[in-house]
Formats: C-alpha cells, structure tokens, sequence
C-alpha cells in the first residue's frame, strides 16, 4: 500500500444483501484543515457504481475519468474495469505519479484499486482506504460480528465515527451511499 495516501477515511461495507460506501469530508495541506467538507464519494454509470478516494483530489479525479472509461470499454464489468485501470495505472508514464487510492463498489463486489497495480477484493465485505482507514474497518469488522442487525449503511456511518474521533486526519462530515 502506498505510505503517502492519508488525510481521509474512505469505507465499504457490504452486509445482508447490501452495499454502502462512505468517506469523510476533510481536506488537509500538510498540517492544516483546507477545507472540511469535500465530496469523496462519486457515483459511476448511473448510481450501479459507486466509488471513494484517498489521496490527491486531483489525480483520483483524473482516475475516476479513466475508471469510467474503463467501466464503459467493457459493459460495466467492474472487476475486468478495475484490473485495466490498475495495469494503466502501473504502466503510464502520466499515471504512475498520481496519488490516490480508490474503493469500487456495487452491488456483488467491493474492490481496492491501488498504484501499485493492485486489485483487491476483500473476503470479509470490508474495504477502506487512508489514514483512518483501519480503525474504520476494525470497527465494521467487529459490527458485521456482533450487531449483523444493523444494516451495512449503519456499519459504514459507525465505523468513520469511530475513525473520526481517533485519526486527527478524519472529520465527521460524512457522505453515504447506498448502491442502487
């Protein structure tokens, strides 16, 4: 995983049949909170696909354009999509500098997609990504065990809580989405 991706939480959950993808709203340069509510959630082919990023907000955009690119080229398969976009992004010169990692979601899977040419698909319906990312997913892990009631919405909403309160790079303006 790439060390420099941080200053966010982004998590997935996927739980009794539904999937909810959630991020933060804090932007940082360096040190200091530039901005508290940016929209890390973006959805893709008409709400199927929904996605959030870590990173530079710049280069996940660029990536989110080639992601889209990528879901068009092959009928909206997101798996096939997202291993094309890792192999670009490994590839290309252009792309190889950008920062960012992504969360794809709909409604069978759940994927990381990283710059090092990585597609992972998590076994336990969990995934997230930056500098919160693992008290986020400790917490979701930990609600599908132990409350499997809530929905997977509510698991993502509780877990960037709890990242929230601990990771001083994470606030609690939330966006969640619900996969269509």
């Amino acid at each position: 995983m790439m060390e420099k991706v941080k200053a966010t939480t982004v998590l997935a959950v996927a739980h009794n049949g539904e999937v909810a993808i959630g991020a933060d709203g804090q932007a940082t340069m360096g040190h200091t909170v530039a901005k508290n509510n940016v929209r890390k959630i973006r959805k893709l082919m008409n709400g199927k696909v929904v996605t959030g990023f870590a990173g530079s907000t710049a280069d996940a955009f660029t990536l989110l354009e080639r992601f889209e690119e990528k879901l068009n080229a092959y009928g909206g398969n997101m798996k096939r999509s997202a291993v094309e976009l890792a192999k670009d992004w490994r590839t290309e010169r252009y792309l190889q500098k950008l920062e960012a990692m992504l969360i794809a979601a709909d409604k069978n899977e759940l994927l990381i997609i990283s710059g090092t040419g990585d597609v992972l698909e998590p076994e336990n319906g969990v995934a997230s990504v930056g500098s919160g990312s693992m008290y986020a997913q400790s917490a979701a892990m930990a609600l599908k065990k132990h409350a499997p009631q809530l929905s997977a919405y509510d698991m993502v909403k509780e877990g960037l809580t709890i990242a929230a309160d601990i990771c001083i790079y994470t606030n609690h303006n939330f966006i969640i989405e619900k996969i269509d």
